[in-house]
């Protein structure tokens, strides 16, 4: 296995740990699945990034997700200097603000009306405080394996079967909070309806990632969007699309418009941001008309709308064209169809999963419909496919349950190059 260099990753990590919690601000960065120590990223071009050690790694994190021009667009950064020289704060409006907000709706028209704020988990919690407070209902439902952010109802999975209430997650989220929260096997319908069956009178919302991104790349069955629109149509539930991962990613009007199901309410992070702090929320404009100060139901927020972030979302949103579409298209065909040959040649037990420029390599056979077919995956087998991955100059997730981001900056010999050391690293595993 080629060798990287390390010492000075090393002695940063050793350095975090004094003031960080595993040494990083976010446990998705600790490399406590897949071993050793995360390398400490100095800068990135493109579909390239540098640690302090010099070494340089074709990127498929891309921040998990908001990358989707690469790294440090030029467009990008020209977008957020000019803003910054104006001001970097005010805690006032601004038609910048204004400015984004029409181009998103422009591109989704479900969101009649929305709401900035700082990031995807903002956006989930505010929009389901809002399910709540319009119909009177205390529960909501979601699905085992989507993660939305690390407010306390969302942190909750299923208990013994997909008919039961939930269990926390997480030390410190209440029992009386989990209780609010129903948990349904997501490509599940037959689940979901039974959970209605028993609470549909108190059911305020389904919150679902209409394309999972948390538990690996995970399509939806034909039916399943459209059967969820249809339950909580006869339930008086409001639906909740997270795309804070698909929304202008996989279509330019995000997987409600790559599947042709409207949700009431949408979340948004990511790209929306430019790969900056920003979320939104937003949706049915009479369900809008109920946040403060127009309604009862409270949100406010110091950054929220900031003008870098704003600014950075909308030169990103810009790039966005049909054409460039089609490119990343092709891009992440092109990288599906080498890492396929990579595994068929390498005769490892492994299942690609894409949708659009969303990729995950489960080491299991397919295929893979919910929670249930991920946890199948051998993550041992993962461990030592990201390092050997990684020791061949290729960054991935460090977890066997994330995404691969393709990007607009990753060029085709870069396409070609990563997927021949990743069938390189399968080899090494199969």
């Amino acid at each position: 296995m080629p060798k990287r260099r390390t010492s000075k990753s090393l002695a940063a990590h050793r350095e975090a740990l004094e003031y960080f919690p595993g040494g990083v601000n976010s446990p998705v960065r600790a490399f406590g699945r897949v071993g050793g120590n995360p390398p400490f990223l100095a800068r990135g071009k493109g579909a390239v990034v540098w640690d302090l050690d010099g070494n340089s790694y074709l990127d498929f994190v891309g921040s998990w997700g908001p990358l989707i021009l690469g790294h440090a667009h030029p467009k990008v950064i020209r977008a957020i200097e000019s803003a910054a020289r104006k001001g970097t704060t005010f805690g006032a409006p601004t038609t910048a603000e204004t400015a984004l907000a029409r181009e998103i709706r422009r591109r989704m028209p479900s969101l009649e009306r929305m709401r900035f704020v700082s990031s995807g988990t903002e956006a989930a919690m505010s929009a389901l405080r809002l399910a709540r407070g319009t119909t009177g209902r205390p529960k909501i439902l979601k699905f085992e394996g989507c993660y939305h952010g690390h407010a306390d109802s969302l942190l909750v999975k299923a208990g013994s079967g997909a008919l039961t209430f939930g269990a926390p997650d997480s030390a410190g989220v209440l029992e009386d909070v989990a209780r609010q929260t129903l948990v349904a096997q997501y490509n599940d319908l037959e689940s979901a309806a039974g959970l209605f069956a028993r609470h549909g009178r108190e059911i305020a919302c389904v919150l679902v990632e209409p394309i999972a991104g948390n538990m690996g790349v995970v399509a939806p069955l034909p039916e399943f969007l459209p059967g969820l629109r249809a339950l909580c149509d006869r339930n008086g539930a409001l639906l909740i699309f997270d795309e804070v991962i698909t929304g202008f990613r996989v279509h330019p009007g995000g997987a409600q418009a790559l599947y042709g199901v409207r949700p009431d309410l949408t979340c948004l992070g990511k790209i929306v941001g430019g790969g900056l702090p920003l979320g939104v929320y937003g949706g049915r404009a009479d369900l809008l008309a109920q946040i403060s100060p127009e309604g009862p139901v409270y949100q406010a927020g110091t950054l929220s709308g900031n003008p870098l972030a704003v600014a950075a979302g909308l030169a990103v949103l810009k790039e966005l064209t049909p054409a460039a579409y089609k490119k990343l298209e092709r891009l992440s065909r092109k990288f599906g169809e080498a890492l396929r040959g990579e595994i068929e040649d390498s005769g490892a037990e492994a299942t690609l999963v894409r949708v659009g420029s969303l990729l995950t390599l489960y080491f299991s056979r397919g295929p893979i419909r919910g929670f249930a077919d991920v946890m199948r995956s051998d993550a041992g087998r993962f461990k030592r496919f990201f390092q050997g991955a990684l020791s061949r100059g290729v960054y991935l997730a460090p977890s066997p349950y994330e995404a691969c981001f393709v990007s607009l900056a990753h060029g085709e010999a870069q396409i070609e190059k990563a997927a021949k050391a990743m069938g390189e690293a399968l080899r090494e595993v199969r």
